[in-house]
């Protein structure tokens, strides 16, 4: 390694250094704002380290990284949600007894291993950037560790996610067994000109790796322990673990196949079809059965999943660049959601219930139209981002000719209103009456809106119109920036 590949790794040595830097000056003096000021300025540099990197793209970095225009993309996205998650995060803890001081740690470390999954190209970096990502997330969702769901959800993520990463060990091990390498274009040459190699070894190998990938993004049957997670963790996590911990995998899980030829099987091609199909279904039914506002989000996430792999089934191009468009899309509508659930929270309990929305528009009309604008879009309706994805997302299945995962997103798409419907109509309860605001209800009293969840919300909001009426500057910048990765 010499000073040229230390500089185009720079945006990882960053945020290393800065989760350094934050527990050093913890450790000398405590203080919230200080803490969030050094981690906002880290992520900020980290963010602007991409634009010095890009001309150096693409560039090897040993066997282990590959930094090329993919990679910085996703590493983009990953910060800026972190960024914004810090923001939330900084106005709920305050309500909150205790020292939030480790959390802006945690979160630090939590990015630094989803921006090394993103550029990962052999299996080593792809298990290191995971337990980075997955060790944090442990103490991430049991930090409020006074109440009994955090200290919960975190126990039971422990233990399943440490399961998946057995499952995820063992795959590799017999991949490499039988291959002799852990590169991921190694493994597709040696595809191609080993025909000696057992597939059976191969195949039980790259379903046990499909476990791990189907433990991190929720798939069914590997979506157990989503709805519990998101209802536990302290809602600004739950917007972590949703966006940030699933995109970075996605976006793995997309180079990994391609790049390493094992989408080439037809057994893998037909496993992801039923995990899809299964994810869209399951997903959008125990959705409605809800009652929880986290668990209907939840549930919510494992059917976007779903439609997510619609397009990574189609292959090609326009694959890579609708997988893109629908997660940042979806980071927007998810974030947004979550920042609204975490500004209505007390310091008492999260509001996750749906009776604490009953009447929102009347106490506080601009909250309820933000949550309104990321339901909406969260449901695929016109000028909203999550139409452009959805639509760009059935274009693409559309034009690889998979029917049946493109009929089953159709179809549960429309089931899906109905739950996101039951928020909205419980936000706006009242209206009907003679255009009278209804009688007080006995709901929790919404806190003060901070500083930084403000203008988070705000951005949010403007982005997620903007990329639904407008899309074009989007398409433009991911057509740049994700060609080739197939």
């Amino acid at each position: 390694m010499n000073i040229t590949d230390l500089f185009t790794i720079l945006p990882l040595l960053i945020l290393g250094g800065a989760s350094v830097i934050v527990m050093v000056v913890i450790a000398a003096k405590r203080s919230h704002a200080l803490t969030l000021t050094l981690t906002l300025i880290g992520l900020a540099a980290a963010f602007a380290s991409l634009f010095w990197v890009a001309p150096l793209a693409p560039r090897q970095v040993t066997t282990l990284l590959i930094i090329d225009k993919y990679a910085l993309f996703y590493m983009g996205l990953v910060i800026a949600a972190t960024f914004a998650v810090v923001l939330l995060c900084y106005g709920y803890f305050e309500r909150h007894e205790g020292k939030a001081e480790e959390l802006y740690v945690l979160l630090l470390i939590a990015a630094l291993g989803s921006a090394v999954l993103v550029a990962s190209s052999h299996f080593v970096s792809f298990f290191l950037g995971l337990e980075l990502l997955s060790v944090a997330l442990y103490a991430l969702n049991a930090y409020l560790h006074t109440r009994r769901l955090p200290l919960e959800a975190g126990i039971k993520y422990l233990i399943l996610a440490a399961s998946s990463a057995a499952f995820l060990l063992f795959g590799m091990a017999l991949i490499y067994a039988e291959l002799g390498t852990m590169d991921f274009t190694k493994i597709r040459d040696l595809l191609a000109t080993s025909p000696a190699a057992s597939h059976g070894v191969l195949l039980a190998g790259t379903a046990l790796i499909i476990t791990g990938f189907g433990f991190k993004l929720a798939l069914v049957p590997f979506h157990l322990w989503t709805p519990d997670i998101y209802e536990g963790a302290p809602a600004p996590v739950t917007a972590f673990v949703a966006t940030v911990s699933k995109g970075a995998m996605f976006a793995l899980l997309l180079r990994y196949f391609y790049w390493s030829g094992s989408h080439s099987f037809g057994t893998i091609f037909l496993v992801f079809t039923i995990i899809a199909i299964a994810s869209m279904i399951a997903g959008n039914i125990l959705a409605m059965l809800q009652n929880n506002v986290k668990r209907i989000l939840a549930y919510s996430s494992i059917a976007h999943m779903g439609y997510l792999l619609v397009a990574f089934l189609a292959g090609g191009e326009l694959a890579a660049e609708a997988v893109a468009f629908y997660l940042v899309a979806y980071f927007i509508t998810t974030l947004g959601a979550f920042g609204v659930v975490t500004v209505v929270s007390t310091r008492h309990r999260d509001a996750d219930d749906l009776a604490d929305y009953r009447g929102l528009f009347w106490r506080r009309p601009v909250l309820a139209g933000v949550f309104t604008a990321m339901l909406l879009s969260l449901a695929g309706i016109p000028v909203t981002a999550g139409f452009v994805a959805k639509f760009y997302v059935i274009s693409a299945g559309a034009s690889a000719a998979i029917w049946l995962p493109v009929v089953v997103l159709i179809v549960t798409s429309v089931f899906g209103l109905y739950y996101y419907l039951r928020v909205l109509v419980t936000m706006y309860s009242g209206l009907a009456h003679e255009h009278e605001p209804p009688e007080p209800q006995p709901s929790p009293i919404v806190p003060a809106l901070s500083v930084g969840a403000g203008i988070v919300l705000a951005v949010l909001t403007l982005l997620l119109v903007w990329v639904g009426v407008y899309p074009a500057t989007l398409l433009h910048m991911i057509h740049a920036t994700v060609a080739g990765v197939m």
